[in-house]
C-alpha cells in the first residue's frame, strides 16, 4: 500500500500520524477506520470517536 498521495476525501490534521500530508491536511490512505473511543459519553465527537489507523510518526 503507497502512501504517497493525498486523498482529498480524508482531511487530517493530526501531524503526528505517519499517513498525514504535510502542508496539505490530507490523509494518505484510500480508507481510514474511525473507532469509539472508550466510554466518555460527552456527546462531543473528540471525546466519542478516534482514527484507528493513527501510526505514529516518529515511533
Amino acid at each position: 500500500m503507497s502512501h504517497s498521495s493525498p486523498n482529498s476525501s480524508i482531511r487530517c490534521r493530526v501531524n503526528s500520524c505517519q499517513f498525514h500530508m504535510e502542508n496539505k491536511d490530507l490523509c494518505s490512505l484510500s480508507a481510514i477506520q474511525v473507532e469509539p473511543c472508550g466510554c466518555a459519553c460527552t456527546g462531543k465527537a473528540q471525546d466519542e470517536s478516534c482514527c484507528a489507523s493513527y501510526k505514529c510518526k516518529g515511533c
